[in-house]
């Protein structure tokens, strides 16, 4: 008898993407989905696959993860986005992991594929972006820093070669707002450590960021979406210190204004 295993799934307003997910983790002994109180049919389409639905405000990526890590039954935990699905062969892959018996083994990690204006990203940044998601829930946590969470282990990982499945931005205009979204919480997180503007960052690291994705790590074998996601990239760095400069800039003129009050 396989050791149990608890997919864990964070959503939130995602009644487009979140079946192809739910359906990718029948096998698995448990769906336990944590939803940021969704306006649209996630969390109704969530309960025709699982009683074990709640709704939680949002946490944060790092406190979502570890809330729904208490909420799970099960030693092993598998995570998921309601973007990402698990594709047959990793599915196949783990099964026979567990069938075998994991031993010592404390997590898994295995790649992330992206699907990216009509094509899977197979270079660059974007792949193969091994991802740690299958660990015994006694010995791995979520740590990182807002928005990028990554679950730390007690223990020995073993790679598989399956990928993980990422439906990512539907079109530009999603891609956009969400680097916008995402430099501006980075800028905060490093604002509130203690972190400071340089002009080196702003001028040099875009242009590194745009070399390493699209020459070194081949993107621009991925066409013209490799071409923009680099561009893309190279512009959220930008756009992250950009953030960085306009908040110690506002918390000078505040200070000001207090002197002068």
């Amino acid at each position: 008898m396989r050791e149990k295993i608890s997919a864990c799934i964070t959503a939130g307003n995602e009644e487009q993407k979140i079946r192809r997910c739910l359906e990718s983790v029948r096998w698995c002994n448990e769906i336990v989905v944590v939803d940021s109180f969704s306006t649209d049919r996630t969390a109704e389409i969530c309960r025709e696959y699982t009683d074990r639905v709640y709704q939680h405000e949002w946490l944060g990526y790092i406190g979502s993860k570890n809330l729904i890590r208490e909420l799970a039954q099960h030693l092993w935990l598998l995570y998921l986005d309601a973007d990402e699905e698990v594709s047959h062969d990793l599915r196949d892959e783990i099964l026979n992991q567990f069938h075998r018996g994991p031993g010592e083994v404390a997590g898994y990690r295995f790649p992330r594929m992206v699907h990216y204006l009509g094509r899977w990203i197979r270079h660059g940044e974007w792949y193969p972006d091994y991802k740690l998601r299958l660990f015994r829930k006694d010995a791995g946590r979520s740590e990182g820093e807002e928005p990028h969470d990554h679950v730390v282990v007690d223990g020995s990982v073993r790679t598989l070669r399956g990928p993980l499945y990422h439906y990512t931005y539907d079109d530009l205009h999603e891609h956009i707002e969400t680097i916008n979204r995402y430099t501006t919480i980075t800028a905060r997180e490093k604002f509130r450590k203690g972190a400071r503007f340089h002009w080196r960052d702003y001028l040099i690291r875009p242009h590194w960021r745009f070399l390493k994705a699209y020459f070194f790590k081949l993107g621009l074998l991925d066409g013209m979406q490799g071409l923009i996601i680099a561009r893309v990239s190279a512009f959220g760095v930008r756009m992250k210190y950009a953030k960085l400069w306009a908040m110690e800039r506002e918390t000078r003129k505040q200070a000001q204004q207090e002197k002068n009050n």
